[in-house]
């Protein structure tokens, strides 16, 4: 059974030996949501595509903009869930307990850092460069053989995936880097891991939280802030930290609701189609309640917008007592499911619609289905050259491009597994712009003016 007096820690990452009490009037958590915000690896998220491509005329969601409508979304979440366990647990609850939104919002914003350019096509890319591509033939053998990929890598490299390597940003220590990566609060990276296990345990599952190379920085996380473990040779699984929940629905709620908003500006829905998809999460008189606050003849666009922002507050509110239900199964690991799978009928209806209308109408759509094809090429490319390049390093071709990669990233390790994974760490760090740039450069289409 998990405690939240051990749950929530100011203590860093890579900081442990200086804990100490801040004199800051700003509280650990919210140095973090901060340090978040200021860093280049998030900014870069404004150049990398959310679901459709890049905006031209018309604005739609980048992986910035949903990483902060998450934020909110996720901060309301925690600010309503310890008010609610506060006024349960009064004082036995820890002195930190009120900053639970500001934890919340600050994994909000990292949730999505270590998604490489192209959306989910680039991590299938990746995925199958390795697992049905050219990588097939890398030289694989035991661990301790510099000159090949053991195991254990050759599964992260084949299960590569943007949860799993945003837990590798925050805390991997890079070339000339700090120990402990962004040094953030043991409680915000755990509230990162959506899936607490490792990626040699997938077993088929779609998703895991960590890498075998971030085992261990994992298993320091949860014997810190006593989340029960298990860890052998086959891997590690844990429980899952409870403001997880919070961080999944706060993600789920943007993320459903506002790809029906985006297809409505991109007139992939109409105006009609749309206005019942957002009013389906309401009962008949709610709904025309709702209506009458834009008449007939204002603005479709406002009218959406105001639609939209309902259901996002119905739906928070519906998690927020689904958490402070469920608190006791959810400190004790019993809890099953997402906090929307739980939702109420009629919630739950209007969610699913939406999420139908996505699978069928959004994510197979024309705009979003070039971005596949285009990120798939250009991925596998760059992954070509750029490992040919950390296997033969001594040839010319290899040093042009190896000398375009910033020091921090570890081309010249020592073992040929460690090499391959620098390569991963420089293109899941790029935006879609400049994998884009780069890849034109590279074959001849695009030259720097003279």
């Amino acid at each position: 059974m998990m405690n939240w007096n051990s749950l929530i820690s100011d203590k860093r990452f890579g900081k442990e030996e200086n804990h100490r009490a801040s004199g800051e009037r700003r509280t650990e958590f919210l140095r973090d949501y901060d340090r978040l915000i200021f860093s280049a690896p998030f900014r870069r998220l404004q150049n990398k595509t959310q679901v459709f491509p890049l905006p031209g005329s018309i604005f739609v969601h980048n992986r910035l903009t949903h990483s902060l409508e998450v934020g909110c979304v996720g901060r309301s979440l925690g600010t309503d869930v310890a008010r609610e366990l506060m006024a349960r647990h009064g004082e036995a609850l820890p002195s930190a307990f009120p900053e639970l939104g500001s934890i919340v919002s600050a994994a909000c914003l990292a949730h999505d850092m270590g998604n490489p350019p192209f959306g989910h096509s680039g991590e299938k890319a990746i995925r199958s460069y390795f697992s049905e591509g050219k990588g097939c033939n890398l030289p694989r053998g035991e661990a301790g053989n510099p000159f090949v990929i053991d195991d254990r890598t050759w599964i992260d490299l084949t299960h590569f995936d943007g949860n799993a390597n945003t837990l590798r940003l925050l805390t991997h220590q890079f070339e000339g880097r700090r120990k402990g990566g962004f040094v953030l609060t043991y409680s915000t990276l755990a509230s990162v891991v959506k899936y607490p296990y490792s990626s040699t345990l997938d077993k088929g599952k779609s998703k895991f939280g960590f890498f075998e190379s971030e085992r261990e920085s994992y298993e320091r996380i949860a014997t810190e802030l006593g989340i029960p473990f298990t860890a052998g040779p086959e891997g590690t699984q844990a429980m899952r930290y409870p403001l997880v929940y919070l961080v999944e629905a706060a993600d789920d709620i943007c993320y459903e609701v506002m790809d029906i908003e985006d297809a409505f500006k991109l007139r992939i829905l109409t105006y009609e189609e749309t206005q019942e998809l957002l009013l389906g999460f309401f009962e008949t008189d709610e709904r025309k309640s709702l209506m009458e606050h834009y008449p007939e003849g204002t603005d479709q666009g406002d009218r959406i917008a105001f639609y939209r922002s309902c259901a996002i507050n119905a739906l928070e509110r519906a998690c927020v007592d689904i958490f402070v239900a469920n608190e006791d199964a959810i400190l004790a690991g019993t809890f099953t499911g997402s906090l929307i799978s739980h939702l109420p009928r009629r919630l739950a209806e209007g969610y699913h619609r939406c999420e139908k209308v996505a699978r069928g109408r959004i994510y197979c759509s024309k705009e979003v289905t070039d971005i596949d094809i285009a990120g798939y090429h250009i991925i596998y490319t760059l992954l070509e050259l750029m490992i040919d390049a950390v296997m033969a390093p001594e040839k010319a071709y290899s040093q042009l491009l190896l000398g375009q990669v910033s020091a921090q990233y570890q081309m010249q390790a020592p073992t040929l597994g460690e090499r391959i994974r620098a390569v991963i760490d420089y293109l899941s760090g790029m935006t879609d712009v400049y994998a884009l740039d780069l890849y034109r450069k590279i074959n001849g289409h695009s030259l720097p003016a003279i």
